[in-house]
């Protein structure tokens, strides 16, 4: 990655003020459902406690189809969460900068953390260039003596915690490094991307095409094949001129599908047929029809036996593998059945493995098989854009090494 990381810096004596990424999801109780966000952060974590530093930690949280009126969620549950794992005190402010975050910074014993509030519930959080807010920046900046960005789910995002921040620290003079975690999602969703081991197999689904335009245009470049499954799916079988019922489908896409695959010289595989249904549940009428021929009654939820067996033939002659996206309802049996076969497939093969967050993380957790892959990215929208070929500010800001 080029950028230096926590071990190579002195932290003894030190706070170190490191931008995590605790947004974990919740469920109406506000209890955490998985805290796989806050475990990957561990390891930098306890580099900091084991060589003697301090630290506060700032991270934003938000709670998935949240009416945005509502009041942004709290990190106390995370807070709560991380103390167990660690198995010591971790301190909670109820605020991002405010009194309760001034106070319990000034009295943060050696070997102590504390977790700030949500950054979120401060409005100059995701204020931008040059419309920032000096007092936020400020104060957060002199809340540590090291700046560490362990926060990849965010990298892509120019708010203050994760940019100016780090900005204002290095005009200090102090240092501004990555975490491990960071780190390796770096290595592997970029350095790895760049001179893959071949075949090189990407795998692309959900809902929409709109989501992975420059995704596909730069998968096209270094891919020998792109397998297309979910909802996307649906926009490129009416692209071809097939039927798709009642399936998730973008119009405005359609055009967009036709040209890529004009211009992917065979690179794109699609489904060769689609497990449909009336309904997504398990006694709904259900069928299993030829891609492009769903009734006019009926909705794709899946990608039938057939398309599995041949992904999962193309994923075990693969070297390298990048999975974004599920190849159907995989929260719902029976129409999991094809992003699990494949990814039974994926967690048999000895390849590169990559797993780009989001649903497709979730996927592999909900089947166990998350630790038989090479990595289980934390972020989705940031992986998406590494796999665009973007760099990410909030990185390139950190000191080389």
């Amino acid at each position: 990655m080029g950028k230096k990381t926590i071990a190579d810096v002195d932290v003894a004596g030190k706070v170190v003020l490191m931008r995590v990424d605790f947004n974990v999801p919740l469920d109406d109780a506000n209890e955490i459902t998985d805290d796989l966000r806050i475990r990957m952060a561990l390891p930098t974590i306890r580099s900091v406690l084991d060589r003697g530093g301090r630290l506060v930690l700032m991270s934003h949280l938000e709670k998935k189809s949240q009416d945005k009126s509502a009041p942004k969620p709290s990190l106390r549950p995370a807070a709560e969460r991380l103390e167990k794992l660690l198995g010591k005190p971790v301190g909670f402010a109820t605020d991002v900068v405010g009194p309760d975050a001034q106070a319990k910074f000034k009295s943060l014993a050696a070997g102590g953390v504390l977790v700030l509030e949500n950054t979120r519930t401060h409005k100059g959080e995701t204020i931008e260039f040059p419309k920032l807010e000096p007092s936020l920046v400020q104060t957060l900046a002199s809340f540590g003596d090291v700046y560490c960005n362990d926060a990849f789910g965010t990298c892509h995002r120019q708010h203050a915690s994760m940019v100016y921040v780090p900005l204002a620290m290095g005009i200090a003079g102090k240092p501004r490094v990555s975490g491990f975690l960071v780190q390796k999602e770096i290595m592997y969703l970029s350095d790895a991307i760049s001179n893959p081991d071949r075949p090189f197999v990407a795998i692309l689904g959900g809902a929409k095409v709109s989501d992975k335009i420059k995704v596909i245009e730069n998968l096209l470049k270094v891919c020998d094949r792109i397998l297309i499954g979910g909802a996307m799916a649906y926009t490129f079988a009416l692209a071809k001129g097939g039927q798709v019922g009642k399936s998730r489908v973008e119009l405005d896409r359609v055009e967009m599908a036709k040209k890529y695959l004009a211009e992917a010289g065979g690179k794109i595989l699609l489904p060769v047929d689609t497990h449909c249904a009336d309904a997504p549940s398990a006694d709904a009428r259900k069928h299993v029809v030829s891609f492009g021929q769903i009734p006019s009654d009926m909705e794709g939820f899946d990608i039938g036996p057939e398309t599995s067996k041949q992904y999962a033939s193309f994923v075990r002659s693969a070297k390298t593998v990048v999975w974004n996206g599920p190849m159907g309802f995989f929260e719902k049996p029976p129409f999991d059945a094809g992003t699990r076969a494949v990814a039974d497939a994926l967690a048999s093969t000895e390849c590169m493995s990559i797993i780009g967050g989001g649903d497709s993380a979730a996927a592999f957790e909900q089947f166990g098989l998350s630790d038989k892959v090479s990595h289980v990215s934390t972020g989705g929208g940031a992986s998406l854009e590494l796999l665009e070929g973007k760099k990410f500010l909030a990185v390139e800001l950190l000191d080389d090494n």
